[in-house]
């Protein structure tokens, strides 16, 4: 037998190798925008553990970073986030790219010079990046939109929503990340007149449609793309309504009242349902036609107080639908399932805030049959959601809060910041550092 063959009695373990291998490759994942591909905010790789190990979470890599509120996307080894940084001539708003594995910076593009002025909670960018092939686009505070190339940081072009499009400034600054359908890079800009939605050529920037008037101010909360009703529809959240476009034209296909002010989280959409949850208006389901466009208000809720809430009136943590019930965070840090059909209040608890204050919140993420979660204290949460309530596997520190958050608070700062989940790995960051924790099953 000549040495460079493989005898036959070892090829079974190979293939297995082989295909272990194939395997990992098939389910490893990115994250390209906020709440991941397609904005569904579900991870769907394998091979992730089932409990964090007793000695805490080890931690690959730590880089430093500015402040600011926005997560960062992960696409083709890279990470993308932004921020908010003190320079000679003032602040500077940056986009950082990082290799995924060693967190090194590869280029830093600054914005200079940007003032906020007068937006609340003026503390750096909010909007997620969003990567689309060799480009990632990224909405400063103040309504900058860079498209920059993904390999070296260069500026394909710019844009400024109330220079450029006549926008108004919204209350908290501009923070819905755009969204790309074919050529088009898809926002939220508020631009005068009626063009509460603005479609842009994604490689040029220039205006291709705009729609919806801006009597009611844009809204903060990220707009997304759902197939159903036999097309592909836009799903926007603006401050006097939900309503579906069509993504190639900006035409209406229907549109159901919902007069608001803190919209924040995302539309969540499952099985023709759309769900929506504000922190004063509270939560509204609509059932979506199966056979065509169109839209039906399914259940509201009854109070727009932020105290007495009847249903789930979430800040900017976007609730999760599951096997029929909604799970979510309501405005004092009430972690609550609902009756997704109709409304009703199954459950509540504080196990997962640890406070009844306002403004304290989590962020959900589906993972094959439990829920990852990270809260505003910077612990990261294991835990299996059901009608018959909560269970916790376990919660260790992931990353220490140095936002303000604002409300009378146990604790004295806040990480409201979404992770990207990418490849066994959750990726997170503060106002001081990003970092990079394995997740992967030994």
């Amino acid at each position: 037998m000549l040495r460079n063959q493989t005898p036959l009695r070892l090829f079974p373990r190979v293939v297995c190798v082989l295909l272990g291998l194939l395997a990992c490759q098939a389910f490893a994942d990115d994250w390209p925008e906020i709440q991941g591909q397609g904005r569904r905010n579900v991870w769907n790789e394998a091979g992730i553990l089932d409990k964090f190990p007793g000695a805490g979470l080890t931690v690959d890599w730590r880089a430093p970073i500015a402040a600011g509120y926005s997560g960062p996307a992960v696409a083709g080894g890279r990470v993308f986030v932004s921020d908010y940084k003190k320079t000679d001539e003032g602040h500077a708003e940056r986009v950082l790219c990082l290799d995924e594995k060693s967190g090194k910076v590869l280029w830093t593009y600054e914005n200079k010079e940007v003032s906020y002025g007068k937006i609340a909670y003026g503390y750096g960018p909010r909007a997620t990046p969003t990567v689309d092939g060799g480009s990632v686009y990224v909405l400063g505070a103040v309504g900058d939109l860079y498209c920059l190339d993904t390999q070296a940081g260069q500026l394909k072009w710019k844009v400024n929503f109330p220079h450029d499009f006549k926008a108004g400034m919204p209350t908290w600054g501009f923070a819905a990340a755009p969204l790309v359908h074919g050529g088009l890079l898809i926002c939220l800009a508020g631009a005068e007149p009626d063009g509460t939605v603005l479609a842009l050529d994604k490689q040029t920037g220039k205006e291709v449609w705009r729609a919806l008037s801006t009597t009611n101010s844009v809204a903060y909360s990220a707009p997304i793309l759902i197939h159903y009703g036999g097309v592909d529809q836009l799903i926007t959240w603006h401050c006097g309504a939900v309503t579906s476009l069509d993504p190639k034209t900006g035409k209406t296909y229907w549109e159901l009242p919902f007069k608001g002010t803190l919209l924040v989280a995302t539309p969540v959409f499952q099985d023709g349902l759309l769900f929506v949850s504000a922190f004063f208006n509270g939560p509204m389901m609509m059932e979506l036609d199966k056979d065509k466009p169109a839209a039906k208000m399914l259940w509201k809720g009854k109070s727009e107080s932020e105290k007495q809430t009847d249903g789930l009136h979430c800040m900017n943590s976007t609730p999760v639908i599951k096997d029929g019930y909604i799970y979510g965070v309501c405005s004092y840090g009430q972690f609550r399932c609902l009756d997704a059909k109709t409304g009703e209040r199954v459950w509540e608890t504080l196990a997962v805030t640890k406070e009844n204050a306002r403004w304290a919140n989590a962020f959900i993420t589906h993972q094959g049959d439990r829920f990852f979660i990270n809260n505003d204290r910077g612990e990261l949460i294991i835990a299996e959601l059901s009608p018959k309530g909560y269970k916790e596997t376990c919660r260790p520190q992931l990353i220490k809060p140095t936002s303000p958050g604002g409300g009378k608070r146990e604790i004295s700062a806040v990480n409201w910041v979404l992770p990207a989940y990418a490849n066994r790995h959750i990726i997170i960051r503060n106002d001081e550092e990003i970092i990079r924790v394995s997740l992967e099953r030994e």
